[in-house]
């Protein structure tokens, strides 16, 4: 069986908070890119729950998080559209990404 790897290295600052993330991904060609924010979940299907883990920078500016949960949730449209096939619950995740985009301002 083949494996590979996704590293993200955080340098912290005295009180634990990101200062500076990189990420590697060989495989396709990522190494040691630099980023301000990124959010990982895994699946735990021992206790029907999704894991997470959110990180960003310390200088990540407020607009650009804006931006990035915008394009999380307009990417949860297509991701669930894909694993289900549920074309109606992908359409209603995404209209809720544009309102959350109208409602939150973001500068496109």
């Amino acid at each position: 069986m083949r494996k590979t790897q996704i590293t993200i290295d955080v340098e912290l600052d005295e009180n634990h908070i990101p200062e500076r993330m990189l990420w590697n991904a060989q495989d396709g060609g990522i190494e040691a890119q630099e980023t301000k924010a990124t959010m990982i979940s895994v699946w735990d299907d021992k206790n029907m729950e999704a894991l997470r883990i959110d990180l960003w920078t310390k200088d990540m500016p407020v607009d650009q998080m804006k931006m990035f949960l915008h394009q999380i949730l307009v990417s949860l449209s297509s991701t669930y559209q894909r694993a289900t096939g549920e074309d109606d619950v992908a359409a209603w995740i995404e209209q809720m990404a544009e309102e959350f985009a109208a409602k939150s301002a973001i500068k496109m």
